[in-house]
């Protein structure tokens, strides 16, 4: 990761964040909201976020901070993989997002498939388990890290989502603009890797 800036700011906020969780003592408690006070204010000062929107953000967090879990599917249809439209950008992504609480990678994986794009699908393998900071995503305020489960579509038919408004399949000399915070052009080039060699190894950070 290039930004030291956030490296910095997230590891400030994950140290605030665990001491308002444990510590007892107020003036304890006081220096750790000055930590995360701090923290909002590097982040506000490199990006287009006020810092009351961040700290707002950072509030809803509660407990020892660990990363987040982003899942997607690799869907392949011939020399094409599945791709949907996002409502939030107007671009495109691999169908996915955050890991809901209950269920596993792969349910969550399948879950979200049908969601955004309609189809049917069953997991076939991990391809890649990848930190987001170690890849050309923008900047995050958290940590995250990102599953690729391969899937097979075994029914239903394309139809846009509550979060989507477009499913199509893309070639990889083909690709639309990306939704660079949820995928970026070289994920999705090592995904067409296991197409072409479906014995490659998972790949992970």
């Amino acid at each position: 990761m290039s930004e030291k800036w956030l490296q910095w700011a997230m590891k400030i906020q994950s140290i605030a964040q665990a001491g308002l969780t444990f510590s007892k003592d107020a003036f304890d408690k006081e220096r750790f909201e000055e930590l995360q006070e701090l923290s909002a204010e590097i982040m506000a000062e490199h990006t287009n976020h006020e810092m009351k929107q961040i700290l707002n953000l950072f509030s809803q967090e509660k407990g020892y901070q660990t990363p987040k879990v982003d899942v997607r599917g690799a869907v392949f249809r011939g020399n094409e993989i599945l791709m949907v439209r996002e409502n939030v950008d107007q671009r495109w992504a691999l169908p996915g997002g955050f890991c809901d609480v209950g269920i596993s990678p792969a349910e969550n994986a399948i879950k979200e498939i049908q969601e955004e794009s309609g189809y049917i699908t069953v997991p076939k393998k991990l391809l890649a388990l990848l930190d987001y900071h170690n890849h050309p995503h923008p900047p995050q305020p958290f940590h995250y890290y990102k599953i690729f489960i391969q899937c097979e579509i075994i029914g239903g038919m394309a139809e846009k989502g509550m979060e989507t408004n477009d499913v199509q399949f893309f070639s990889l000399n083909s690709l639309p603009d990306l939704s660079t915070s949820r995928n970026t052009e070289s994920q999705i080039a090592m995904l067409f890797e296991f197409l072409q060699n479906p014995t490659k190894e998972t790949v992970f950070d």
